[in-house]
């Protein structure tokens, strides 16, 4: 299912500011190797949200090769830290990689394992968490989040839209964790919560 029109998607893409060079070559390695990003207009979309909330602690569950986690680093202040995870040391290397060309590699910390083992290990609080881990693990991840995340602070998560799938009916197992964690997504007292229908669906929440 199309979140949205085509048309209306290519358009909103196209009328984007060009990329700055790493950002084209991460965009193109991703659709060499068929990997999945969360987009440009995703990532503009990050930019602006550490640019208002001026975050300078951001937590990361799934990092991939750096790409949502690069949009946001452009927007931290100088002193800041993102904590990256995956569980590939080569999309780590990748990463590194990308982060030295922009010349933000002092604000990044990417750490190898599984995300939500890592994030136990920091109390926080973080300005900013972004979750795109394996979506059977998305009712954890807010759970292991909320305490972890600052009064004002915003947690960011990619696909709950899940390609429409939300609406499916009989659901698979992946589908009925989106279903369940947008559930606990809106029904917490302690979040403000929406959905923002960018590419696949960008759960934003605000806590109280």
């Amino acid at each position: 299912m199309d979140i949205i029109n085509k048309r209306i998607d290519r358009y909103m893409v196209e009328s984007l500011a060009p990329r700055d060079d790493i950002l084209d070559d991460i965009e193109q390695y991703a659709r060499e190797s068929g990997f999945p990003i969360i987009g440009p207009q995703a990532g503009v979309f990050l930019l602006q949200l550490v640019k208002i909330s001026k975050a300078r602690y951001i937590f990361e569950m799934g990092s991939g090769f750096g790409y949502s986690a690069l949009w946001m680093a452009k927007g931290m202040r100088k002193g800041g830290k993102i904590i990256c995870t995956d569980c590939d040391r080569k999309n780590r290397k990748l990463a590194i990689k990308y982060f030295k060309g922009a010349g933000l590699e002092n604000l990044l910390d990417f750490q190898i394992g599984d995300a939500l083992k890592i994030l136990k290990k920091y109390p926080g609080p973080f300005d900013i968490i972004l979750n795109d881990i394996d979506k059977e693990g998305y009712p954890d991840a807010l759970n292991l989040a909320l305490p972890r995340l600052k009064k004002g602070g915003l947690f960011i998560s990619d696909n709950v839209l899940w390609h429409g799938n939300v609406l499916a009916k009989s659901p698979d197992k992946a589908t009925r964790s989106i279903q369940k964690f947008n559930g606990m997504l809106f029904t917490s007292s302690a979040l403000i919560s929406n959905i923002i229908p960018i590419r696949d669906g960008l759960g934003l929440a605000i806590k109280r």
